[in-house]
């Protein structure tokens, strides 16, 4: 393949995104996938202060870096080498690392709103959507939002009720439309297999 294949997987947030992106590089080898994570190209907020970090609604689309993160994909399907950003979950703003992440004949780009911008959807070969259930999806959430970001039960149940679920119905939902496979149910091993199955054809 002289054009990568870009693969977009878009869904709410604990609907097993990632588990998506796993399965398919499991399939198709990660030395062939390049791996670009929306939740790392949250706007950097090391000019404010860390009170109003804390008021950063990160569900809404304005949260994120739209020219940066489309700067990048664009680089790596040229060939061109890119340093993915870090996001500090704990301090609320960007990190001083990067990831450097190498063109592959495959890019999969995941998070909440690979669908939203127009732009980033015309550059994809396949956009995928991961439709799960809103009980398991704020589950998933509240497990990890703990574990891995530092947070209190009571906080991640008022970002939930405040803005998860209603951005979630304002923003990521509708995207839905725009997607060419949707998974019911989170990982559907037969929509995964058809998924690898069509790539792996196109590579050869």
């Amino acid at each position: 393949m002289t054009t990568p294949f870009i693969i977009g997987v878009a869904g709410g947030s604990g609907s097993g995104k990632t588990t998506v992106t796993r399965k398919v590089l499991e399939t198709i080898g990660e030395d062939k996938a390049a791996v670009i994570v929306q939740d790392y190209y949250y706007r950097d907020q090391s000019h404010l202060t860390f009170e109003q970090r804390l008021l950063t609604n990160y569900d809404h689309p304005h949260a994120f870096d739209w020219p940066l993160l489309i700067q990048h994909v664009d680089d790596l399907r040229n060939g061109v080498p890119i340093d993915m950003p870090v996001y500090d979950f704990a301090n609320h703003t960007r990190d001083s690392r990067t990831v450097p992440v190498v063109p592959a004949p495959v890019i999969v780009i995941e998070g909440l709103f690979p669908l939203y911008d127009a732009a980033l959807r015309d550059m994809m070969s396949l956009k995928i959507f991961v439709d799960t259930d809103p009980d398991v999806r704020f589950i998933r959430r509240l497990m990890r939002d703990i574990a891995e970001r530092g947070r209190t039960l009571e906080s991640v149940v008022d970002q939930y009720l405040t803005t998860v679920r209603p951005m979630h119905v304002q923003f990521i939902e509708p995207t839905k439309r725009f997607a060419d496979v949707i998974l019911p149910q989170g990982c559907n091993d037969p929509a995964i297999e058809m998924i690898t199955a069509r790539v792996a054809n196109l590579m050869g």
